[in-house]
Parts: C-alpha cells; structure tokens; sequence
C-alpha cells in the first residue's frame, strides 16, 4: 500500500521530475535495461498508465533517465573558474574521479550509451564527450597551447580514453582515487604536449 508521502498530490512536472529521478536513482544499483514503467510505477506508488502518460514508451523513459545523468555529470564536473588553469584542471578531474566513483552504474550507463542501438541515447552520450573535450581544449589553450585541429582531436580522443580509464580505475575501483586522478591528468599533458611538438621530416 503506498504511503501517505506517495499519495501526496504533485503538479504535473513535480510528478514527471520525481518519476525520473527515480530512475536516475535507480541506476545505483541496476543498469539501465532493466528499469522498466512497472518498475518505475511501482517505485512511485503510482498507475503503469500514468507513468506511460509522462514518457509515452520505456525508451521515452530511457531518454529522460539518460539526459538527466548526463546533466548531473556534467554539473558535478563543472570547471571552477575562480581556479587558475592548471588548478582548475586537476580539481576538475578530481571531481570527474569522485562521480564515476560515487555513482557507478550512472557513469557505466552514460559510457556504455555510446554502443547503444538507440541513436538518441548515443546522441546525450555524445553531447558529454564533445562538451567535456571542449572543456579541456579551454584550459589547455589557458596554459599556453595553441588551438588547432591536432590539439582538438586529440583530446576528443582522450576523453574516451579517460572514460575506460574510470570505468577499470573507479567503476570497477582498480585504482585509488589520487593514483587514477594522477594518470588522468598526466596522460591528457603527455596527449596535448604530443601533438603541440613539431613533426619531424621524413
């Protein structure tokens, strides 16, 4: 029987925010595929039609669950800007460290989107990739590095690299969080000073 605070009545986005954190929460403990409307409606104390009626489909509910992980990531992974450059990065990798730590299966969900079937869901997982690539390109060009194609690229790249990185260092807690933080910052130096140096001739 739900409880009083369940039958509480709420606006129609109070309601809609709290289905989807919900299954944003949910994600602690079981991956994505498996939060489904009932589950979410029986989580919520309330009708399977009503939870239909806020997200249409479970894939509706995927997207806002995806979304809304994504949001927070990248809220708890926003560069202070008051930090100098070089401040600035180590303490943003340090926070990137502590999400993936703190909130696993959010982390793993939001990666392991970028092999999803679903194209929207590979979209938000894009949409973090390129905006936390931009994020570095930033500091990086703060610090004295030139912008350009090779300098863009190549951290692009490196956020996947960091992504699988977390995922064996903090998911799966291979590594300590100063050691992984350590080679996170280390390997995205050892990336920009690479292609900053000039090519030899052939």
């Amino acid at each position: 029987m739900p409880s009083p605070e369940r039958r509480t009545r709420m606006t129609p986005e109070e309601r809609r925010r709290q289905l989807i954190a919900i299954g944003v929460n949910a994600l602690a403990s079981q991956p994505l595929e498996a939060i489904t409307i009932e589950f979410l409606a029986a989580e919520a104390g309330v009708s399977r039609g009503l939870v239909f009626y806020y997200f249409n489909s479970k894939t509706g509910l995927h997207h806002e669950i995806v979304r809304t992980a994504r949001d927070s990531l990248m809220h708890a992974t926003e560069p202070k800007p008051e930090l100098a450059a070089a401040e600035r990065l180590h303490d943003t990798l340090e926070r990137f460290v502590t999400f993936a730590h703190d909130h696993r299966l959010t982390f793993f969900s939001l990666v392991r989107g970028a092999a999803s079937g679903d194209e929207t869901v590979r979209e938000i997982v894009d949409e973090v990739r390129s905006a936390q690539a931009d994020r570095l390109i930033a500091m990086f060009g703060e610090l004295g590095v030139a912008s350009s194609s090779r300098v863009h690229v190549a951290l692009r790249s490196w956020v996947a690299l960091a992504e699988q990185a977390l995922i064996d260092g903090a998911v799966n807690a291979e590594l300590e969080p100063g050691e992984l933080v350590d080679y996170l910052e280390r390997s995205a130096r050892a990336v920009v000073t690479l292609v900053s140096e000039p090519r030899n001739a052939d």
